[in-house]
């Protein structure tokens, strides 16, 4: 009983009472709680109804003087035949311009029918006679609802009121709209910039079944997840991570198939981050995982998503980080990863021989260099004989002992595998020929090892 409560306790998943992220109720953290509340309220500043002092603050918070791709544009606004002055500010290169040329500044600057004066500002909504006697029910003109229900044509727009939710919108690519004598701004989404299309899997290659891959953004990603599970039970949920970043990430899971508590406690450790900035998986899997003796990992990244799909309808919550082409899934277990997408298009029986070979191929990983080291050294008279002469004759002119030899031959693979990766594509395998060949050469001199 005590191996298998090692096992459950290295490789399973157990909810726990007490968590290393926990928010802090002390009175000595409190200050500093409400001093950065303070400062968020702070910063939360309302939009002005002058236009000119809107003009300014966002030149001074954009540093129009010194930042080039930040563009400002003024312009005059025609609006039931009256006329109001209005920017656009955004970033060059993040937004479409002809989008925006076609659906925004196209119909806010022309002087159509639907926008000249028609003898009132007000709005006739309904007439009757009594008596003799014309009685009109009169809807006052809204600039802000002519502005959303007539003028704007964009399918993503919305009215926001101070400079904070400006800015984040700017940074993501859309276009503030400022009119004069309002105090709202108006949010549209004219995202543009250039983006990897979908490609096939780099790492994760199958011979049956979909050839698509996430890529860096976390929209096309949820799209691609939407398009494979197809039902309303999949949720998506956003959470902004880092006080600079700000940084999206979806949690996906399956209403009334993901355990509820798992679901909160992927939510928890995700709000209850205090970093100031979040730019791949890898980070925030690190930060959100419980730290164990062994390093034995809890949660499992992948670039596939029809990988991410089968594990989502197994009750699991998976994490896309926007900028980063994979998803991570968790909690995972042992069995996940010596496990291929490609298990469930092959036949049970040959799937289940090769997740056999797997688990031997990690067996052999973990333990063949210690056993090389003991039979050798110590078990000799477990090798036949004919090769037990073969391996001392390989290791006659070897100055070193053999768990010397063996350190020399694990570090030498990693070297390898690093300079595969980082040395440039044209001279990258010529130096790993190179350097295999003078490895085989000075240690092994029978040439079978």
């Amino acid at each position: 009983m005590s191996l298998k409560n090692l096992f459950n306790q290295i490789f399973g998943y157990t909810q726990k009472s007490e968590y290393q992220f926990s928010l802090s109720e002390t009175s000595q953290v409190q200050p500093e709680t409400q001093d950065t509340q303070k400062e968020s309220t702070k910063e939360k500043i309302k939009i002005f109804p002058s236009l000119k002092v809107n003009i300014e603050y966002m030149r001074t918070k954009y540093n129009l003087l010194i930042n080039s791709d930040i563009i400002l544009r003024e312009f005059t606004m025609n609006a039931r035949g009256k006329q109001y002055n209005a920017f656009l500010i955004y970033i060059d290169g993040m937004v479409d311009s002809q989008v925006m040329d076609d659906f925004i500044l196209k119909p806010l600057m022309s002087r159509n029918k639907n926008n000249l004066y028609d003898g009132t500002q007000n709005k006739v909504v309904s007439e009757a006679v009594t008596n003799n006697i014309t009685v009109r029910k009169v809807k006052k003109f809204d600039l802000p609802n002519y502005l959303m229900g007539c003028l704007l044509p964009q399918n993503d727009v919305k009215e926001i009121t101070d400079f904070e939710e400006a800015a984040n919108g700017i940074n993501q690519g859309n276009c503030i709209l400022f009119v004069d004598t309002l105090t709202k701004a108006f949010d549209i989404e004219v995202k543009g910039f250039k983006q990897r299309s979908i490609d096939t899997p780099n790492n994760e290659i199958v011979i049956k079944g979909p050839h698509e891959a996430f890529v860096e953004n976390i929209r096309t990603n949820t799209s691609l997840i939407r398009r494979i599970v197809n039902n309303e039970k999949l949720i998506i949920e956003n959470i902004e991570v880092g006080k600079i970043t700000r940084t999206k990430c979806a949690i996906c899971y399956m209403q009334d198939i993901t355990n509820s508590d798992l679901v909160n406690e992927v939510k928890y450790r995700l709000n209850n981050l205090e970093i100031d900035s979040l730019l791949s998986a890898g980070e925030l899997e690190q930060l959100i995982s419980d730290s164990n003796v062994l390093g034995i990992p809890e949660m499992m990244s992948t670039e596939r998503p029809d990988k991410v799909c089968k594990y989502l309808l197994k009750g699991r919550v998976v994490v896309i980080v926007n900028g980063t082409p994979y998803g991570i899934i968790m909690p995972s277990i042992l069995i996940d990863f010596l496990s291929s997408p490609e298990d469930t298009n092959l036949r049970p029986s040959f799937a289940n021989f090769l997740r056999g070979l797997r688990f031997l191929a990690a067996f052999i990983t973990l333990l063949l260099p210690g056993l090389y080291v003991a039979i050798t050294s110590f078990h000799q008279e477990i090798l036949p004989t004919s090769l037990l002469f073969s391996i001392l004759a390989s290791r006659e002119n070897v100055p070193f002992p053999i768990i010397v030899e063996i350190l020399l031959m694990e570090i030498s693979f990693e070297l390898i595998r690093e300079a595969g990766l980082r040395v440039p594509s044209p001279i990258g395998p010529t130096i790993r020929n190179c350097w295999c060949f003078s490895f085989r050469s000075s240690c092994c001199k029978c040439g079978n090892r």
